[in-house]
């Protein structure tokens, strides 16, 4: 039976790259969606596929219910971030229309709290994934593959460098500038402590990159791994921006809002997204990500997994749209037979993970 998807965001950076991930599956009716529907058809137009996509103008914060209940979608995934300042409106209207959700948010409260609807979305039979991005679905993902080779993992340090060549936009930018230098939780010493967004500076050099300077960032994972592996100690998440120059300048403006010279980074945006753009001609197009897990084995001795990934020519921007894709087509073959409301771990393994970039410009490897 053929299943109809709607995409919101559909003609976006990754409503994209989901949409031409889907479209061609014979299973599937693609709904391309925006608030723009001349943008939406000559996105479709674009689309090599026996069954030309439907178009429909969907806007989150307007009619929503009333559109889904025209549209009638049998799945919705929600790509219109970013998610620091939404509520759940989406997946409440999905759950309303009786139709299975899926959103790409990162944003820590967000994806921890997506179970608050967990009843709700049983009682109409539907699965609600958030976090179907790369933390924390490729995270856990991780983290679950290595796991047999351990006893006890006991601390995770991973971090990501982004490409000078990304598309950031500016309700992105206020997102990720949103938290600099104001204080969020993280495990430790198995203790949960304060540490300063874009604080804690760190260089690394990255697998088949150079050495790059990385800051401390505000993720689901923080919340939801302590819980999930019972055994961690200490995890530490951090991220890098496209060039080295700015991203020891943001680290100063955090020091500001941390010493509270500056209230916030947020209004900011606009501005310091222009002046990060000046400087695209000297970064590149390659972004990399790397994962380190320690603890000890099954013998007791003390054990470590490196997992490095590198994507190049750009080919990073569409990682985060793997889960999304891969969930849509599980739950089209009846592969996830469950309801309720989850942050996206456990439902993609790493196999099929890299399954599906091996299409993409994009290396791994793992080392001990």
């Amino acid at each position: 039976m053929i299943k109809r998807v709607l995409i919101i965001g559909g003609y976006g950076n990754f409503g994209k790259f989901i949409s031409a991930g889907l479209v061609c599956d014979d299973n599937i009716q693609l709904i391309i969606s925006g608030r723009n529907q001349d943008k939406a058809k000559t996105f479709a137009d674009e689309l090599v596929t026996r069954r030309y996509p439907e178009i429909a103008v969907v806007d989150i914060y307007d009619g929503l219910k009333q559109s889904l209940m025209t549209i009638r979608p049998d799945i919705v995934v929600h790509t219109s971030g970013p998610y620091q300042s939404q509520s759940y409106g989406v997946a409440q209207a999905c759950i309303d229309q009786g139709c299975h959700y899926i959103d790409l948010s990162d944003a820590r409260d967000f994806v921890v709290g997506i179970t608050e609807l967990h009843e709700a979305a049983q009682g109409r039979g539907v699965f609600l994934c958030s976090g179907a991005s790369s933390v924390p679905c490729l995270s856990s993902a991780i983290v679950n593959e290595y796991q047999s080779q351990f006893k006890r993992i006991e601390t995770l340090e991973y971090g990501i460098v982004i490409a000078q060549s990304a598309e950031r936009g500016v309700a992105t930018t206020a997102a990720v500038l949103s938290y600099a230098g104001k204080p969020f939780k993280t495990l430790i010493d198995g203790q949960m402590r304060d540490i300063y967004g874009w604080q804690g500076l760190k260089w690394r050099h990255f697998w088949r990159l150079n050495r790059r300077a990385l800051g401390n960032c505000d993720i689901p994972d923080l919340d939801l791994f302590p819980k999930a592996y019972p055994d961690l100690k200490t995890i530490r998440f951090q991220a890098g921006l496209g060039l080295n120059l700015l991203q020891m300048g943001l680290w100063v403006l955090s020091v500001l809002v941390r010493c509270k010279v500056l209230p916030s980074l947020e209004p900011m945006a606009s501005y310091l997204l222009r002046i990060s753009r000046l400087f695209d001609s000297f970064g590149s197009h390659d972004s990399g990500f790397y994962m380190t897990m320690g603890g000890l084995n099954n013998a007791g001795q003390p054990r470590k997994v490196v997992f490095d990934l590198i994507a190049r020519q750009g080919d990073g921007s569409y990682i985060p749209a793997i889960p999304a894709i891969l969930i849509v087509k599980k739950l089209v073959a009846g592969e996830i037979d469950q309801s309720g409301a989850y942050p996206c771990m456990g439902f993609v393994s790493l196999r099929e993970y890299v399954a599906a970039l091996a299409k993409l410009n994009i290396q791994w490897q793992t080392s001990s």
